[in-house]
């Protein structure tokens, strides 16, 4: 059927994530909305977006009054596993953003894992789940999320002690949980120190191996005694200018920044040729 772009929305727990990743899904939809028999976007009978977000938002952002969609009759709760089940092999939809949203629907489990103790009659009355039956949810949001139990406990820990630019960075595809769940020993400050070094490490990395696989021709050789000596000079004039970091790689690659090349004195004293 057709409807309007206007007329439809974000389920509501993507609204409080504030994931961005469809953004990869969006550049797509721009460059495909000119094909003969555009792909529809999945929707619920109440507007809730299922699939195909990015051909909304493009929709949205063209000022278009009628998008293609396919439309579901499932309830709201039904609607989230829909979508994760949907996305879970698709770029962008990590471990953590399917944790996440699988935890809104832990409430509903909660509720029918106790339901079901009281049907059973054990627990009459009560309003609390027993060890057995939390774990049994944890591992019901797992599935969902198609990941292990130990990620959506590591999750949860993560979301009570973790620095708030850790969370983004795991949002947006910057982090494993691994990763950082062992910055999440240490205090917030020390969390937010440690990662912005693990960025800076990871972005140096990046070049170097590029620079490795792929050797581009110099537009001037350098002597290595000489760039050597350079820095060793403009430590000494400025100090904490030069950093050094201990790689992975069996071969060292020395990374120059612009400034060393600034000024006929540094061009001298690095003997460019």
């Amino acid at each position: 059927m057709v409807r309007s772009p206007q007329q439809l929305r974000l389920h509501r727990a993507l609204e409080e994530l504030g994931w961005t990743g469809v953004i990869d899904e969006f550049n797509d939809a721009a460059r495909l909305k000119d094909q003969s028999a555009p792909v529809p976007v999945l929707v619920t009978t109440n507007g809730t977006i299922l699939a195909g977000f990015g051909r909304w938002r493009s929709a949205v952002f063209d000022g278009r009054h009628e998008i293609d969609c396919i439309e579901y009759p499932i309830r709201e709760d039904e609607s989230l596993r829909f979508t994760l089940a949907y996305h879970q092999t698709r770029c962008g939809w990590n471990a953590f953003v399917r944790v996440r949203l699988a935890m809104a629907l832990e409430p509903n489990l909660q509720q029918r894992a106790l339901d079901n103790m009281r049907d059973g009659g054990r627990y009459k009355g009560s309003a609390n789940l027993p060890e057995a039956q939390h774990i049994d949810v944890r591992e019901e949001i797992a599935r969902i999320a198609a990941v292990c139990p130990r990620y959506v406990s590591n999750v949860k820990s993560m979301l009570e002690v973790a620095h708030p630019r850790l969370i983004e960075a795991l949002r947006d595809n910057k982090l494993t949980i691994n990763r950082a769940i062992q910055f999440c020993k240490l205090p917030r400050a020390e969390q937010l120190e440690q990662f912005i070094r693990y960025s800076e490490e990871r972005a140096t990395n990046k070049v170097i191996r590029q620079t490795i696989a792929q050797p581009k021709e110099e537009k001037a050789s350098l002597d290595i005694v000489s760039v050597l000596d350079a820095l060793q000079h403009l430590e000494g004039r400025q100090p904490g200018s030069v950093a050094v970091r201990v790689g992975r790689h069996k071969r060292t690659v020395v990374l120059i920044g612009q400034d060393l090349f600034t000024g006929p004195p540094s061009q001298k004293e690095l003997k460019l040729t």
